[in-house]
């Protein structure tokens, strides 16, 4: 008998399978976070989390609401500077995978969380950076998880936040010390991967019920597909009900239905 479940909870489902036991992730909170905690609550016990506050090897039970949440600090190994953080671990070269959201994302995996419309008359402001911009310079390589729409998925951002492969494809050529930059884009509706030549974002892989149309429809630019076009594996009934377990969980606890 088929499970039923809902296009968001595939995302994360997904984007958790990404994540092996041996990885140490640098997790943005949102959709990151709870992609990266139902890795480490299924298949990857062991995985090695890091949150931008300095918090190292955290297991929290419930998902964050930010950097500072409490919850973080007190599942943690050890918490420490957000310089020795940066410093030694980031930009040491000993992250594996920088985990981010965002608010949109062009067709060479650039991404913006500064504004919306013009830079000296923005329609919107967004949070900003954070940390998001050294993470995906200096992890050995990026996953993306963001919902896919038109308003997300837009051939050029109105403002390169952090780097993908920059405004022509070619940001990360012939730069030595960086990482590899996105390797993974998952979205609602698919899974995308960067063309290994002009490193723009190629389908890979539809989700369960999904089609090339939806995709179409859903995205800013002219989106390509692979020859080779895969299904991505439905939930099981296990990732299901733990992945909402810790929704329940998360909800009752921020909520104060403890």
């Amino acid at each position: 008998m088929s499970l039923e479940f809902t296009s968001s909870e595939m995302m994360s489902i997904t984007a958790a399978r990404a994540l092996s036991n041996d990885l140490i992730c640098f997790v943005g909170i949102g959709l990151p976070s709870e992609a990266a905690n139902l890795a480490r609550l299924t298949h990857a016990p062991d995985i090695t989390l890091i949150y931008e506050s300095g918090t190292l090897q955290t297991r929290p039970d419930v998902l964050p609401l930010s950097i500072g949440d409490g919850e973080l600090c007190q599942s943690a190994l050890t918490t420490v500077s957000v310089p020795e953080m940066f410093r030694y671990w980031l930009q040491g070269g000993h992250i594996s995978v920088g985990f981010l959201g965002t608010a949109q994302i062009d067709r060479f995996a650039n991404l913006n969380t500064t504004l919306i419309g013009d830079y000296r008359e923005p329609k919107v402001r967004l949070p900003g950076g954070g940390g998001a911009p050294e993470i995906a310079t200096s992890a050995q390589e990026v996953f993306i998880t963001v919902k896919h729409s038109r308003r997300t998925f837009v051939k050029d951002v109105d403002f390169v936040t952090t780097v993908g492969f920059g405004r022509d494809g070619k940001a990360r050529d012939n730069v030595p010390n960086i990482g590899r930059g996105p390797t993974l884009v998952i979205t609602d509706l698919c899974i995308l991967k960067p063309d290994p030549d002009t490193r723009e974002l190629v389908v890979t892989s539809l989700h369960p019920n999904v089609t090339r149309e939806d995709v179409i429809e859903a995205t800013g630019w002219d989106i390509r597909f692979a020859d080779e076009l895969e299904i991505t594996p439905a939930p099981t009934h296990e990732e299901l009900a733990v992945l909402r377990s810790l929704k329940e969980r998360t909800h009752a606890h921020h909520s104060g239905q403890q």
